[in-house]
This record gives structure tokens, C-alpha cells and sequence, in this order.
């Protein structure tokens, strides 16, 4: 028998990092970043119907400030689906309130999955088949199962899972308990975490019984589930801002991990388009009009297909042309983006920018 599993795709993040393309009014998810006309907020949807059997058991979470555009990117999402927060808390209070919410509607057995809306997966019969097998393993133990993805390099901008002991097959896949769960290690660390062969990627996918994870946050993370089961989502301002990681996955004893082996990417940065686009013919990844006497390694963006771009002797740097900003940052230091856009916030001057 098929066991029903309710997505739920958390679409509230800014992403920052992909300024000056992503903004206010067009954060992240609302990008095509693969060339495609398809948003990551459509492709996450699109890839997870088959496995909700349809619209009506999706469900999106998102802020306030964004909730009209999830509607028209998504318009035949009901609107009781789409839970908007008042003001953004991070990931543990939004699995919290969701998590609830489903509980109201189908019961403290449900199976949630929580999917982020800026993934980029290719494989969707692998991805399906791993969800699958996930979803046995949450239907069946009390686990919160997490997807790790085999590490290529020693990224520095990924949570890592360390596999512990293999627990059993399901669907023909393995899984294993979680030993540990590290935030964004540096290089150096990184480094070691792949000599072992232990460690994953941390996808920030969960699957779960809706009755394991909210014991589990009354014992972990009682100050965000207890306020949101006393006060609903009015209490949102008042709740500690933590990511469901550091929340509960870093303490309980219930988590488990799957190996996927589907391609993944978080597009965490400007250097994610690189990944997805690079062609051997081209030293360059262009999506503008580009014009170039011996640049290398560069990646290149122009929203407005009129503007030329040129560049001399230039090595491993991104520029970004939209609207009336030009971006230009090494490679190696996209990450520090956010910071620029802070900046940009505590300057009157600037928030048009924003």
C-alpha cells in the first residue's frame, strides 16, 4: 500500500547571495538560474505532485512579503496550503507551525516531507525512488530522516551528516543513523570530513511522522513549539530565530540519513550557475552579450539583452549586470555578497537596491 506523503516547501529565504538579481520583489526563488522558464519555486513544485498525488496536499510556507508572488507562481496551489508568516524566524518555527497545521488536518500519523525551494535536481525518477524509501523508514520507526549527498569537494558552504551505523535497507536503499551534524566546516575540516568517507552533504531535506518530530521539539525545542501550539502563528515575532538543525536535528536521538544519488545542488551562490552550465568549448559561463580579450574562468549575467559586457584579462570573477547595478566579485569571495547587501541596508541611500 502506498503511504501518502505531504509536502511542504520551505520558500521564505531571501537569497541573498544571488544579488543584485535576487531582491525584495524577486527573491531567489522566483529565478530561472539554468536557463530554463521554469522557476526553482515551479520546479520544486512540479517535482514533488507525484508524490503528493496532486495539489491538494502540497503546501508551501513563505513570508509575508512574498506570499502574493508564491500565488502567481504557483496559482493552482489552494490558498489554505499557503501558510505566511508574519515575520521570518528561520526554519525551526516554520517546521513547528507547519507541522501542526497538517497535524489539524490529517492526523498525528502523517508523513511530512520538508523540501527548501531553491534545489536544482535533475533525476527525478532517483529523487522519487529515494523519497520513497525515505518515507518507509519515517512510516515505520520513529525517525526524522535526512538525505545527504556524497560530497565532490571540500565545500565550505554545505552542512555536513556523518553516518553512523547502517540501520537497514528500505526500497532497496541504504540508510543509517546520524552520528553528527555539522554547520559550513572550513576548508581545512572539510577536507578531513571527505578522507573518511563518512560524510554527506546536508541536503536539508526531512521526512518524518508529524507525532515524532513535534515530541521530539517538546523536548529539544520547546521554547518555539511550546509558544505556536499555546498561540498560533500570531506568536511568530516573539520565537527565537533557529534553523531546524541547530533546533533539533543536532540533539535528537531519532536521526537517520539516506545516501542519495541523485545530481543536487543547493544554488547557494553565483557560483552554482557555473556547475549547472559550464561547457568544455567556453573558458566563460555567459548569459549576456559578452566580449572579452583573454578572460578565464569568469561568469557572466545581463537581465537586459541589449547590454554588452566587456572584459580584458580577467580571471575566475562574476559579473552580474541587472537594471541599474553591476556586480563584480572574485569567485572565491561570492559568499561575502550578503554582507555587501547589508551594508546596503543600513544606508538610506540604497534602498532602492535592495
Amino acid at each position: 500500500m502506498k503511504i501518502s506523503l505531504f509536502p511542504v516547501i520551505l520558500a521564505g529565504g531571501k537569497g541573498e547571495r544571488f544579488w543584485p538579481l535576487s531582491r525584495q520583489d524577486r527573491p531567489k526563488q522566483f529565478l530561472s538560474l539554468d536557463g530554463s522558464s521554469e522557476s526553482l519555486l515551479q520546479a520544486t513544485a512540479n517535482r514533488l505532485l507525484s508524490l503528493a498525488d496532486g495539489w491538494e496536499n502540497l503546501w508551501v510556507i513563505t513570508s509575508s512579503q512574498i506570499a502574493p508572488g508564491v500565488g502567481t507562481q504557483l496559482p493552482k496551489l489552494p490558498s489554505q496550503n499557503l501558510l505566511v508568516e508574519s515575520q521570518g524566524r528561520d526554519t525551526a518555527a516554520a517546521v513547528a507551525w507547519a507541522s501542526l497545521e497538517i497535524k489539524k488536518r490529517y492526523g498525528e500519523d502523517a508523513i511530512v516531507g520538508f523540501f527548501p525551494a531553491d534545489h536544482w535536481i535533475t533525476d527525478h525518477q532517483e529523487f522519487t525512488h529515494t523519497l520513497n524509501a525515505a518515507v518507509q523508514l519515517a512510516a515505520s520507526e520513529p525517525a526524522i530522516v535526512s538525505l545527504g549527498v556524497e560530497p565532490t569537494f571540500p565545500s565550505t558552504a554545505y552542512g555536513y551528516i556523518e553516518q553512523g551505523e547502517e540501520f537497514g535497507h528500505f526500497d532497496n536503499l541504504p540508510a543509517y543513523h546520524v552520528n553528527r551534524f555539522t554547520e559550513k566546516p572550513n576548508k581545512e575540516t572539510a577536507a578531513n570530513f571527505l578522507t573518511t568517507g563518512r560524510f554527506c552533504w546536508n541536503t536539508g531535506i526531512f521526512i518524518f511522522r508529524v507525532s515524532v518530530v513535534l515530541d521530539e521539539m517538546h523536548i529539544h525545542a520547546p521554547e518555539i513549539i511550546e509558544p505556536i501550539e499555546k498561540y498560533g502563528p500570531d506568536i511568530y515575532s516573539q520565537l527565537p530565530k533557529k534553523s531546524i538543525d541547530y533546533a533539533l536535528m543536532e540533539k535528537t536521538s531519532l536521526a537517520y540519513v539516506l545516501p542519495v544519488k541523485f545530481n543536487w545542488d543547493d544554488l547557494g551562490d553565483w557560483n552554482a550557475v557555473e556547475r549547472l552550465l559550464k561547457q568544455e568549448n567556453n573558458p566563460n559561463v555567459e548569459m549576456a552579450t559578452h566580449i572579452n580579450l583573454d578572460t578565464q574562468g569568469a561568469i557572466v549575467y545581463a537581465t537586459d539583452k541589449d547590454d554588452v559586457i566587456a572584459t580584458i584579462g580577467l580571471e575566475d570573477v562574476v559579473i552580474v549586470r541587472d537594471r541599474n547595478i553591476t556586480l563584480i566579485v572574485k569567485k572565491d569571495r561570492t559568499q561575502e555578497i550578503k554582507q555587501l547587501v547589508n551594508k546596503l541596508k543600513a544606508d538610506p541611500r540604497f534602498t532602492s537596491l535592495l
